[in-house]
């Protein structure tokens, strides 16, 4: 089964929330690859960036580790960030999901828009 979480964040640049989601979910024993990251012009002079991340379980060897998820981050000219991580939550424990929503919501919660 999917588990699916959206955020977005006002006054977060898309760099610093990659490096944040990529510490915690190293932090709770997720192993993060970055696979793409791009940067697009748009006809007002702005930039748009996207990054996408492959999350991967741990392994003592390489070729034993499952991909089961990943985030993507696009970043916008008007200072909003949104990003949405999709894992296989019977490779990623309930407990752990909470521990690390609750992990990024106290570092990241002040930038998070509600709706």
């Amino acid at each position: 089964m999917a588990i699916q979480i959206k955020k977005t964040y006002r006054g977060l640049s898309p760099g610093m929330l990659c490096d944040e989601v990529r510490g915690l979910l190293q932090k709770h024993g997720i192993i993060v690859v970055e696979t793409e990251s791009q940067t697009y012009a748009l006809p007002s002079g702005d930039t748009q960036s996207r990054t996408t991340l492959a999350l991967k379980t741990p392994a003592e060897q390489e070729r034993n580790q499952k991909e089961f998820g990943s985030v993507h981050i696009l970043g916008s000219p008007q200072g909003e960030t949104k990003m949405l991580l999709d894992m296989d939550e019977t490779l990623f424990p309930q407990e752990k999901l909470s521990a690390f929503q609750n992990d990024l919501d106290f570092v990241l919660g002040s930038y998070e828009i509600k709706w």
